[in-house]
């Protein structure tokens, strides 16, 4: 600890510039991502801040509603950034007074812990204080305001920013680590909330605590319990949350990072340790084509890497993304992240990527993950990518998707996974997967004897096979161990992916039974689709047409479909084409071949 605290100023500093220092900040305020800053905080400030009774956090506990609370809360956060970045670009001290408002009014909260974190209500009694994702973000939050205002803020309200970020973030964290009370879960847990929370209570004590040791303890205990956050991810680098959590949970942890390579001269280094480059590149990597990425897990449908992160990682690792490195600084995000990415950092001012690559190669293999990226590559008449996910039923953020797949066409995706579900108290009990979004029947995959895909780690896809060539790639997946069907003596799904002519994808199903059972597979889209004859569907959306032709051995079959009746975060709820066999079968093979259609 004696080492860190020799690497640290002698006093805390914070992200970017104080407001003081005028050439920094008007700098920024010529660009044109600043400019509207002024104009948006004019607007807010002759509106009331948001209320926020009691009874709205309390909604939560009494019927698992937890959208109203979030909506008002976060527009009272967003006030902090909004006035302080207008207040530091104008420097004409109009937009003190709604920024120490809001400040005092984030004070007289009962907790910053959200109603969705804190169901028993201890929180919000009084009983402990806990962290969670929204604290330490508001502790981060209100430490940068102190640290860009110094003593332009009043000193009542100065006094009870630093109060408030000590009692409920800094002081519970530290006994946590001292071993002074029990540790809050996210502490060891390996999903997104690690980083968060740990980039939260970092960025808050670098900027507001005086003790350069003090300060030390903190990089110290980050620098220990972030390992586990990347034990969170395979060995390839995949992020079973999606690529949503991955925005969110890696780019607090570059932020952490960043932030401590910036408090300590680049002494302590968190990107450079082990088990950091296979993540910092899977943005890049999980690419299908044309910015379309698979929405696996709890993503939301047309989710892309932050272009900050992005830009970030590639000048740190040499990625080459010279589309992401060139974007400039962003007035987005919160107050720290918008510093963060908009003022010099450690890797500003080096040589820009010299190609603007994206990694789209051939494929992209996350083996140990069981998920496959297969394009287009070097054909120049190829218009399709796919996306093909095993895997098992109890990776972080889970759907039970063994064996599911998204298609490519340019730059839409006519069949794909629909993603997250909005969040009530259902998604995240133990009657999450009552959710039609996030059981099996929300993906394309089958049906077995009336039954949906099980839940937990041996629900999986075991890999028989893989061939990878220049015109075509396959994979065979024995997907029984999913269904927990005792009469399925087998279930083998075959993926071909063909670089041929405008591309295809055929997906074939070899299932038996020990007595005559039913048997279904289903496609998934967000968009139109008519069935052309009996075998042959057209399905279209965004632009992006595909055929799909139905081949049937063992049985008859049918075409139903449904509207999934459940809260996605689409424009539209999603269809399930359902394929059902007429009959029970003891052996049947269903094959979909899936073409791109430019007829239309």
């Amino acid at each position: 600890m004696k080492d860190i605290s020799a690497m640290l100023p002698a006093k805390p500093v914070g992200l970017g510039r104080p407001r003081g220092d005028r050439a920094a900040w008007e700098a920024l305020a010529g660009l044109d991502a600043f400019r509207k800053i002024v104009n948006d905080a004019e607007k807010l400030a002759q509106e009331p801040i948001p209320e926020q009774p009691d009874d709205l956090f309390l909604e939560f506990s009494r019927n698992g509603n937890r959208v109203r609370w979030e909506q008002a809360e976060w527009k009272r956060r967003a006030r902090l950034r909004t006035f302080a970045l207008a207040e530091c670009i104008e420097n004409k001290g109009r937009f003190i007074k709604p920024l120490s408002e809001v400040i005092e009014a984030l004070c007289r909260e009962k907790t910053w812990v959200m109603p969705a974190h804190d169901g028993s209500l201890a929180n919000f009694e009084g009983r402990v204080v806990d962290i969670d994702l929204a604290s330490a973000a508001l502790a981060w939050e209100m430490a940068t305001v102190a640290w860009l205002f110094g003593n332009d803020l009043p000193p009542e309200t100065r006094g009870r920013l630093f109060e408030n970020v000590r009692k409920r973030v800094l002081i519970p964290f530290m006994d946590m680590v001292e071993g002074r009370r029990e540790r809050n879960w996210w502490m060891d847990t390996t999903n997104n909330w690690n980083s968060v929370c740990l980039s939260g209570v970092v960025g808050a004590a670098l900027a507001i605590v005086d003790s350069p040791g003090e300060r030390a303890q903190f990089i110290l205990a980050a620098r220990k319990t972030s390992r586990s956050f990347l034990r969170g991810f395979g060995k390839d680098g995949y992020c079973s949350e999606g690529l949503g959590y991955w925005n969110y949970g890696f780019g607090h942890y570059v932020m952490m990072a960043e932030t401590i390579i910036q408090a300590t001269a680049g002494k302590v280094d968190l990107m450079d340790r082990d088990g950091v480059r296979l993540p910092a590149a899977f943005g890049a990597r999980f690419e299908i084509m044309n910015g379309v990425y698979p929405a696996f897990a709890d993503c939301t449908v047309g989710v892309k890497p932050g272009p900050s992160i992005m830009g970030y990682v590639s000048r740190k690792f040499g990625l080459g993304l010279g589309r992401f490195e060139n974007e400039g600084p962003s007035a987005g995000g919160a107050l720290f992240e918008c510093l963060l990415f908009s003022f010099p950092n450690s890797v500003s001012g080096g040589d820009k990527a010299g190609r603007q690559g994206s990694g789209l190669e051939a494929r992209t293999l996350f083996d140990s993950s069981g998920v496959w990226i297969c394009r287009p590559g070097p054909s120049k008449s190829c218009r399709m990518g796919v996306a093909i996910k095993g895997g098992n039923n109890n990776e972080h953020h889970n759907h039970n998707d063994v064996g599911s797949f998204v298609v490519a066409i340019g730059s839409a995706a006519p069949l794909l996974d629909p993603g997250a579900e909005i969040y009530t108290a259902r998604t995240f009990s133990p009657r999450r997967y009552d959710s039609g979004l996030l059981n099996s029947h929300g993906h394309p995959v089958p049906l077995v004897a009336g039954a949906l895909q099980e839940t937990g780690a041996d629900a999986r896809g075991t890999v028989l096979s893989t061939r990878f060539a220049d015109v075509e790639d396959a994979l065979v997946m024995d997907i029984r161990a999913a269904y927990g069907v005792k009469e399925l003596t087998k279930l083998v799904r075959t993926f071909v992916y063909s670089r041929a002519g405008t591309g295809s994808l055929t997906v074939t199903d070899e299932v038996e039974f020990s007595t005559p059972k039913a048997f279904g597979t289903a496609l998934i889209t967000l968009g139109a689709w008519k069935e052309e004859q009996h075998g042959r569907l057209l399905v279209s959306d965004n632009g992006g047409f595909v055929l799909v032709d139905i081949k049937v051995e063992g049985s008859e079959f049918d075409i139903k479909a449904e509207e999934i009746r459940e809260e996605a975060r689409t424009p539209k709820r999603p269809t399930r084409i359902g394929i059902d066999l007429r009959t029970p079968v003891t052996r049947a093979t269903v094959t979909l071949k899936i073409s791109p259609d430019f007829a239309e």
